[in-house]
């Protein structure tokens, strides 16, 4: 899954001190929120639809794997590469235009006619992700005053549970009565919805200053960023090598039938839900035991994954702790980038999402050649390694002086 940052919150004036926040204001940051879940939708669209495109298209389940891997790349330079371009450029045109982008590659991908073109359609989605985490957060808290930015920034991380819990389970719905293309078509018309509603709502917000180059690197001189970023590639590329193929998993280890598959997708997406609003309680009383917890989590229902045996009930019982984990990942290392640049949270934050789409595309990758070569329990194997990694990443070099959590606003 994408973590937010909020790389331009300092750029842009504040639209209001008051302390009464507007119908419309509250409308506009739902616009946000909304094609928050749009994108994060699009993005893991192919991991419940992985086979079906995959015998569409008539390529293996691992080269399917290249429309996750695609994006992850793009996006993790799009993001800094695009805040530094914007310059001066008024968000509401950058928002706008990003949304069209979301329309463009959704449509794309529902008519493609071969898998060359639908990895053109994925590379706009890779644009999308990379600029909208860059801007997205930060324009939603710049749309109310101070004592609501909490809030405003919680629908917008409220978008991306949301498109885990009914966004990916969903598509996989209508692809087993109307094929993938329908997915991504209602997809896109959901995303057309949002871009018509944020040329109506939302407000010009020019930024107050231009973001330099060098902004960007204040995170990769501070040790304890440097130890969250290693961590985030070994725990984030683990977990995206297994969890690419987490519908081949349910079906070919685990024997269960289309509808079965769907149903533990959105398990997999209550509980991590439910993991998200848990750890945002934990990392208040330690960021680095829930970043712990996380990991140990993951790694456990990796394992199990491969000695579970099959069925329903086998299969469930890894999904649950699957969701669970990575529930708290995106809060746990969100938290933990904020203590380790408290003067610099906005750089800390982009950088984070660069690391985030490193990890993503060559976990893809990864568990793409590891699949074919040698099946899917390897596989998790390998991602279980990998994430094991990350543990004593955490574990052995993340000790250090824990300040104050500030509001991600």
């Amino acid at each position: 899954m994408n973590a937010p940052c909020t790389s331009c919150a300092d750029a842009l004036p504040s639209v209001s001190e008051t302390t009464e926040t507007p119908r419309s204001a509250w409308l506009a940051v739902g616009s946000i929120a909304v094609g928050t879940f749009s994108m994060v939708t699009t993005e893991f669209l192919p991991i419940g639809l992985l086979t079906d495109i995959a015998a569409g298209m008539n390529v293996t389940d691992g080269t399917a794997g290249l429309m996750v891997t695609m994006p992850g790349v793009l996006a993790a330079f799009a993001g800094p590469a695009l805040i530094v371009a914007s310059g001066r450029l008024d968000r509401r045109t950058v928002m706008i235009a990003l949304s069209a982008l979301l329309v463009a590659s959704n449509l794309l991908a529902a008519f493609a006619p071969n898998f060359a073109t639908m990895l053109v359609a994925r590379f706009l989605l890779g644009l999308c992700i990379g600029g909208f985490w860059t801007f997205a957060p930060g324009a939603a808290t710049q749309l109310v005053p101070d004592v609501s930015k909490a809030r405003a920034m919680s629908l917008v991380l409220a978008g991306v549970s949301a498109a885990t819990v009914f966004g990916v389970p969903a598509g996989a719905f209508i692809s087993n009565f109307a094929g993938w293309r329908a997915a991504f078509a209602v997809t896109g018309l959901l995303a057309a919805v949002v871009l018509a509603a944020q040329i109506w709502l939302l407000p010009a917000m020019p930024p107050a200053r231009a973001i330099r180059p060098r902004d960007l690197l204040t995170p990769l001189t501070r040790r304890m960023a440097q130890v969250g970023l290693l961590a985030v590639l070994f725990l984030i590329a683990g977990h995206f090598a297994a969890y690419t193929y987490l519908t081949p998993l349910l079906q070919q280890t685990f024997g269960l039938a289309p509808g079965a598959v769907t149903a533990l997708l959105l398990v997999y997406g209550a509980t991590g839900f439910i993991g998200t609003f848990v750890g945002g309680s934990l990392v208040a009383r330690s960021v680095r035991g829930t970043t712990l917890l996380a990991t140990v989590l993951l790694a456990a229902a990796l394992l199990l994954s491969t000695v579970a045996g099959s069925g329903i009930v086998a299969g469930a019982a890894v999904v649950v702790v699957w969701g669970v984990a990575f529930g708290l990942i995106p809060v746990s290392l969100t938290a933990w980038m904020m203590e380790a640049v408290p003067d610099a949270q906005e750089a800390g934050q982009a950088l984070l999402v660069s690391g985030f789409q490193v990890a993503i595309a060559s976990g893809a990758l990864i568990g793409g050649v590891t699949v074919d070569g040698y099946g899917i329990s390897s596989t998790m194997l390998l991602s279980a390694a990998l994430v094991v990694v990350a543990t004593a990443v955490v574990a052995m070099l993340g000790r250090g002086p824990r300040p104050e959590v500030r509001s991600a606003a």
